[in-house]
């Protein structure tokens, strides 16, 4: 029997616009929708995460926004079995939901799986943690790219933890080659991923960090300064204004280094989605055609 369960997911680059469309599409399936952000999970920080809006948030219901603490570490592992379960409950109410983010990691768990991926291994994250303790990040970005240059392309090469475990599988899978099986998903997932020129999305992206730091991101900042070595917190928008607190560098400077850092970012993403099979690119100003894409996939006369 077909499954008549639908996951529309809506993907792309940062400041593509990608919560506005989530919106559009949610309210015009009288939906939900489920954010796979791996920052807006956590309810003391929301300026530098750019979080929908009260407004935008009362529009539509959402969930996984505000679920956690910035105490807590929150893996895309648990993001996988945490989304799985909600949706087998807002499948019981809802023949389509949607999911919206840019975090590669935590939506490839979602769609595919992580289960296959090689299992920890104490030893190697214990040497991984000290060199990381003694010799920095950069050991962490050399060591990655000596057996997967692609791979440092692809993720957040500030973000230790998501360094440490790619180095694991790049590592753990060398000898013995690693040939991931998707998981199998209990729905049909529709996946549409938004991009625009680039110079009109950096423009975007500079544009956003203004209005970031108009809105108060500094003194989101020093709130959140006792938890800056927290994982939540070693993102971009937040560490290079510790870093400013720190005297490293001026005010200007670490607003002009989140633009280029958040830009880098955003090229990744593009990055990491051209590689994701099924899916179908649009501009954010296409809804029409979005929604006609869509009905097609859900077998609908248009």
């Amino acid at each position: 029997m077909e499954n008549k369960k639908h996951l529309i997911s809506i993907v792309g680059p940062t400041a593509v616009g990608k919560t506005a469309m989530a919106i559009q599409l949610a309210k015009h399936f009288n939906t939900v929708i489920i954010s796979a952000d791996s920052r807006q999970f956590y309810k003391e920080i929301s300026i530098g995460t750019a979080k929908p809006s009260l407004e935008e948030l009362n529009l539509v219901p959402h969930y996984f926004i505000n679920n956690k603490s910035v105490s807590e570490t929150y893996s895309a592992g648990d993001f996988e079995k945490d989304t799985l379960l909600k949706l087998q409950e807002l499948f019981k109410e809802n023949d389509i939901v949607i999911l919206v983010g840019g975090s590669g990691l935590y939506i490839k768990a979602l769609w595919d799986g992580l289960d296959d991926l090689p299992k920890d291994n104490i030893a190697l994250r214990n040497e991984l943690h000290n060199e990381f303790k003694t010799n920095g990040i950069e050991y962490l970005q050399n060591r990655l790219f000596k057996t997967n240059p692609e791979k440092l392309g692809s993720l957040d090469a500030m973000n230790p933890q998501r360094l440490m475990r790619a180095i694991e599988i790049a590592e753990l899978s060398e000898s013995n080659v690693f040939i991931p099986q998707k998981a199998i998903r209990p729905f049909q997932n529709i996946k549409i991923c938004l991009n625009k020129e680039r110079e009109i999305l950096y423009n975007d992206i500079n544009n956003r960090v203004d209005g970031m730091i108009a809105n108060g991101l500094i003194n989101e900042c020093e709130k959140m300064s006792l938890f800056r070595n927290n994982y939540a917190l070693k993102t971009v928008g937040y560490t290079e204004i510790f870093d400013y607190f720190d005297n490293k560098h001026s005010l200007q400077k670490a607003i002009e280094l989140i633009k280029q850092h958040t830009r880098n970012y955003a090229k990744r993403q593009i990055t990491w989605f051209k590689r994701e099979e099924d899916l179908v690119w649009f501009e954010p100003n296409e809804t029409e055609k979005i929604i006609d894409f869509v009905n097609k996939k859900l077998g609908k006369k248009v």
